[in-house]
């Protein structure tokens, strides 16, 4: 039984280290103005290959608990309730600090004073994101795991928590309460964090990774907590493959019957989102399942496996070294137009080795950004092998 855990957990470890690649590979093209086209989000409905890689990453986490808990014997004591509030706010802060990083406004307004833009520039930051999200989610699906033990019940709950979030986005939701404008999931996050403190990515503050959507966050956490108990404790590793290709088909179906009334969407994270992307999730876990345990092909993922075995850590670093690069390495320069003006111009690091590597090599196109991107997830993939190479781990 032993060595079908340590498999299991390698198959798991490979679908989270492709899975934080994608997150990597997708944060940061060559340049925002042009993107691959796989690697772009759906505008509001709908959901691109891109949309998948942050629910898959929730249903990794719920899965992998399945496993952790094992050692509390899946019951809420002092002990799991130690760990998880602990871990909850270390996730919760890194990522607060990461949106506060470098703790400092890089591009300063020459008429406020040194105090005056310190102040501006905390005001504005954004509080939630990504590891915020999975920092809620985390604690919620973990503690209704272990507070409700049996599969039955935490189907339930996961239920409950997708019905609870459909319903307040109805009941009080406009005319059109799925719509980017009419929704009110935006205008809790607004009443409670200000608009300053909002993501502004979709043309108007809307925070994608708010309060509300902790509900269904949490029961695609809930939805690989399931799963990943069905591995663990089934006898065979085929057996195991063949239920989870059940379910995550069931899944699907389900997803898009649903979807007829209330559509798949990320920013959102509406029940058939939930379900849709938690298919896919359970159909690509019995893949490498089948694919390492079965077929014994762990060889051919090997840089997956490392990646997954640090993997917040190499989102984290990622996501420092882009900020590093994007807006404190930058210098002033001058080009000369056609019109033989003169015209002094900021450059910052990455737009430099875009334009002077990518481009240069690809072209200012879709495909010069792509490479861009696959060489920034080589470099923190390389970073993995050798922590993994070293047996350090180290967990957020």
């Amino acid at each position: 039984m032993g060595n079908a855990l340590n498999h299991r957990y390698t198959a798991l470890d490979v679908l989270r280290g492709m899975t934080i690649a994608g997150m990597i590979l997708v944060n940061n093209p060559g340049t925002w103005r042009i993107i691959f086209p796989p690697l772009r989000h759906a505008s509001w409905h709908g959901c691109t290959p891109t949309d998948l890689v942050f629910p898959f990453f929730l249903f990794i986490v719920g899965a992998a608990l399945s496993f952790a808990f094992a050692k509390y014997n899946d019951t809420l004591n002092p002990q799991s309730v130690k760990k998880v509030i602990k871990r909850s706010i270390l996730i919760f802060v890194t990522g607060f600090l990461l949106n506060a990083f470098p703790f400092y406004n890089t591009s300063p307004d020459p008429a406020l004073s040194f105090g005056e833009n310190w102040l501006y520039y905390f005001q504005h930051i954004r509080v939630f994101g990504v590891l915020q999200r999975i920092a809620f989610c985390y604690l919620v699906g973990s503690l209704l795991a272990l507070w409700l033990q049996k599969p039955k019940k935490i189907v339930v709950a996961g239920i409950l928590l997708m019905f609870t979030h459909w319903l307040i986005l109805v009941v009080f939701g406009g005319d059109d309460p799925f719509s980017k404008e009419g929704n009110i999931a935006g205008a809790i996050d607004m009443a409670i964090l200000g608009e300053e403190r909002i993501y502004r990515g979709f043309g108007m503050p809307f925070e994608p990774e708010g309060l509300l959507g902790v509900l269904s966050g949490s029961a695609t956490v809930l939805f690989g907590y399931i799963v990943g108990g069905i591995v663990r404790k089934s006898k065979e590793k085929i057996d195991a493959v063949g239920q989870l290709y059940t379910i995550g088909l069931i899944s699907l179906g389900i997803a898009m019957v649903m979807s007829i009334a209330i559509p798949i969407n990320k920013p959102l994270w509406t029940p058939s989102y939930v379900l849709y992307a938690g298919g896919w999730s359970v159909l690509m876990l019995a893949f490498f399942i089948y694919l390492i345990d079965v077929k014994g092909k762990e060889k051919l993922f090997y840089p997956f496996k490392a990646l997954g075995h640090n993997p917040l850590f190499a989102f984290v670093m990622a996501a420092l070294f882009a900020k590093t690069l994007g807006r404190i390495i930058k210098w002033k320069s001058t080009i000369t137009l056609e019109d033989g003006t003169i015209q002094e111009v900021t450059t910052n690091a990455s737009s430099w080795i875009y334009n002077n590597c990518c481009a240069a090599l690809l072209g200012n196109n879709e495909f010069g950004s792509l490479l861009y991107a696959l060489v920034y997830v080589a470099i923190f993939t390389a970073m993995a092998i050798w922590l993994y190479k070293r047996k350090i781990v180290i967990k957020l």
